[in-house]
């Protein structure tokens, strides 16, 4: 007999009369994590004590809008469509952030809480950029508790067991006999990104702390880097996306996403070396 990954059979827990949903409680534990981290290295950047969390604030708030408004505008059918319930849009506990609205309104969100700290936004993006992949591969088991973003069927043995879920009651369906029911056996995607976002978050510390870099390029190396393992897992999802093409509305923003990281790291290392030039000194040109 194989033993494949077991998936939670409930999302909620009670203390009390108290709701604890645990796709919530991942994303505020990668939260709080990369607030922490963020401090840590913005110091060094010339921030103070306590302004990581500041911008934070900022950074959160706007990141959490904006993931919901991408997940809400591009998976319209549980909203809008045939059954669908337009209040919905607003549980945002019963899971549906889309990271690239996160990612665009949270670094508008940082800019602004930058600008009101007083301090460089790409110092603090530079700073921020591993403990935000830190915090998307925890907050990607919020995923594990929910059963969902999983693959096809498969039957490797890292195989993840999949039920059918009450999104709503935030736990599994039951059968007569008050067992879970469970769908089959399918590709772990959440945990491939995660385990992905690792690999590039330690990635980029090490790259950070033995290379020289310009302010904004280990941002833009974040920005570039984690496209790359989110096309991987979106050929690898098989729920419900919008298609362009024949390709995942997904895969199309994560191309674009790639190339705006390359433009970062390119741009911001040219205006480094611009700034570094001595006046009226031309640029130097190859020559052969």
């Amino acid at each position: 007999m194989t033993s494949y990954i077991p998936s939670p059979t409930v999302g909620v827990f009670h203390l009390g009369p108290l709701p604890v949903r645990m796709y919530a409680l991942c994303i505020l534990i990668g939260i709080v994590l990369a607030v922490w981290l963020t401090g840590r290295r913005l110091v060094p950047r010339g921030g103070e004590p306590g302004q990581a969390l500041d911008v934070a604030a900022w950074a959160v708030l706007f990141g959490i809008v904006g993931g919901r408004l991408y997940h809400v505008i591009t998976t319209p059918g549980p909203y809008w469509g045939a059954g669908g319930h337009p209040v919905d849009a607003l549980k945002i506990w019963n899971g549906g952030l889309g990271i690239w609205g996160a990612i665009a309104l949270g670094a508008l969100g940082a800019w602004i809480g930058c600008r009101r700290a007083g301090i460089s936004f790409l110092a603090f993006a530079d700073a921020a950029a591993p403990g935000v992949a830190f915090a998307q591969a925890i907050g990607r088991f919020g995923n594990w508790f929910n059963n969902e973003l999983y693959g096809g069927p498969t039957t490797v043995p890292w195989g993840l067991e999949i039920h059918r879920w009450d999104q709503s009651a935030g736990k599994a369906v039951v059968d007569a006999a008050g067992k879970p029911v469970l769908l089959g056996v399918f590709q772990p995607t959440f945990l491939y990104e995660s385990i992905f976002l690792v690999v590039l978050a330690v990635g980029l510390l090490v790259v950070d702390k033995r290379r020289s870099l310009a302010p904004g390029q280990l941002f833009g190396l974040y920005v570039a880097g984690y496209p790359v393992g989110r096309i991987v897992v979106e050929k690898l999802r098989t729920d419900e996306a919008e298609l362009i093409l024949g390709q995942r509305l997904n895969v199309w923003t994560s191309i674009v996403v790639f190339f705006l990281g390359v433009w970062i790291v390119w741009f911001t290392g040219r205006r480094a070396r611009r700034e570094e030039q001595p006046l009226g000194e031309p640029e130097s040109q190859d020559v052969g």
